[in-house]
């Protein structure tokens, strides 16, 4: 009797399945339209807010300029982004004079990198600008790169390379450089580094320009130690050969 029951409560749960399916599905899509209109509704405020940041950017941008290779020393000092400097990247990034991130302005759709370099040594550009189409309205995420008019013999994208593979900086990253990650549209959608400036060193360079040096504790000297321990027992020594001098003198 017990087992005609429990399949006549199984028959009337198969039965009803359905139905609490499509008003499972119909709550779902009450979820996600709430979710999609959260959505629209929170990039209208980051629209608001980045015109209400961009004059303090460029504040911002007046105050660095006087203070000498600052773009170049946060860079330096970012964990990751100095992970693909080399040295004579760093002697070129001498000369960027200003940093920028500008998003498109409806934010989802892409941004651009500036950088803005004095005249230098290296390249005739005064405006290197790396900027990211991320896909909207069905396109692909693509990404393009100005052209670098490179001065005779001082292609970083040419010479470098030769001397990566017994470069022993890198720390875990892709072996290349930051000119070849500036040159480099190949994958948009996972350019780690493109994030890292946009997302971490633009919104407060100021927290890795101001990175304190490590301070490194001296080791111990052994042979200092062992000269000390050396010079008292020198001392007892001699303290004991001026009193067996005293006692015969007596």
């Amino acid at each position: 009797m017990a087992s005609t029951a429990k399949k006549a409560k199984k028959t009337d749960a198969i039965e009803e399945e359905p139905e609490a399916l499509e008003a499972v599905d119909t709550c779902q899509n009450e979820i996600d339209a709430l979710n999609e209109q959260a959505s629209e509704e929170i990039l209208k405020v980051e629209q608001k807010y980045n015109e209400l940041r961009k004059p303090y950017y460029r504040k911002r941008n007046e105050f660095i300029k006087r203070i000498p290779s600052f773009w170049m020393t946060a860079i330096m000092n970012h964990p990751q982004i100095s992970g693909i400097l080399e040295e004579e990247e760093e002697d070129c990034l001498q000369f960027l004079e200003k940093l920028e991130v500008e998003e498109f302005e409806d934010i989802k759709s892409g941004y651009r990198i500036l950088f803005h370099f004095e005249e230098n040594p290296f390249f005739e550009n005064t405006v290197l600008t790396k900027e990211f189409k991320l896909g909207s309205n069905g396109e692909s995420p693509s990404s393009t790169s100005t052209p670098i008019k490179w001065k005779p013999d001082h292609d970083l994208t040419k010479v470098l390379p030769k001397k990566v593979a017994n470069n022993r900086r890198k720390r875990g990253l892709e072996n290349r450089t930051f000119f070849d990650w500036f040159t480099d549209n190949n994958d948009p959608i996972n350019d780690d580094i493109a994030e890292l400036i946009k997302d971490d060193l633009w919104p407060n360079p100021l927290q890795y320009y101001l990175v304190p040096d490590i301070e490194v504790e001296p080791e111990d000297d052994e042979d200092g130690e062992g000269g000390e321990e050396f010079g008292e027992e020198g001392d007892e020594e001699e303290v004991d050969e001026v009193e067996d001098e005293e006692e015969k003198a007596s």
